[in-house]
């Protein structure tokens, strides 16, 4: 009697199976990958955001304290709304992407225990949501020195 009957499984077929594994580990890392984009592209837009919304804010405040402008709080709540509205693009960001690699890791992981991955490497944290955290907290820098005339982007003239 052959091992073949014994087992089932030809070394064709161990090769095979082998071979579909690592495709499925590799599948995971680009998964992995696209997600990191994916979060890429919200902190492009929320920085465009966040620095436009800012410079916008500090053009009218400069043309108001040089009198040019009798009244600039349209332009300033626009620079501000748009801010805020890139420090909250930016929490969603973060939050869908870490929820998204924590399903991801629990799927690796019960594909690991199964047996149908090798999952030898492991997910380290990414350089792209510890870079959005950092811009999220210059955001909310940002908008404090907006709002309330305090921090180290501010004038320390009175608004």
């Amino acid at each position: 009697m052959s091992v073949e009957l014994v087992t089932g499984q030809s070394p064709s077929d161990r090769i095979n199976t082998e071979l579909s594994s690592r495709r499925t580990g590799m599948s995971f890392q680009r998964t992995r990958m696209s997600a990191d984009r994916t979060l890429m592209s919200v902190i492009r837009t929320a920085l465009s955001l966040i620095s436009f919304g800012f410079t916008i804010f500090q053009v009218f405040q400069k043309l108001r304290d040089a009198g040019t402008l009798a009244h600039a709080a349209a332009p300033r709540n626009f620079g501000v709304t748009l801010v805020l509205l890139g420090i909250l693009m930016l929490i969603a960001g973060i939050i869908y992407h870490v929820l998204f690699m924590a399903g991801l890791r629990r799927e690796r992981g019960a594909m690991r225990d199964a047996g149908l991955i090798h999952a030898e490497t492991g997910y380290p944290v990414s350089f792209t949501l510890i870079t959005a955290v950092i811009l999220l907290l210059v955001g909310l820098v940002a908008i404090s020195s907006m709002v309330f005339n305090v921090g180290p982007f501010t004038d320390g003239s009175a608004t």
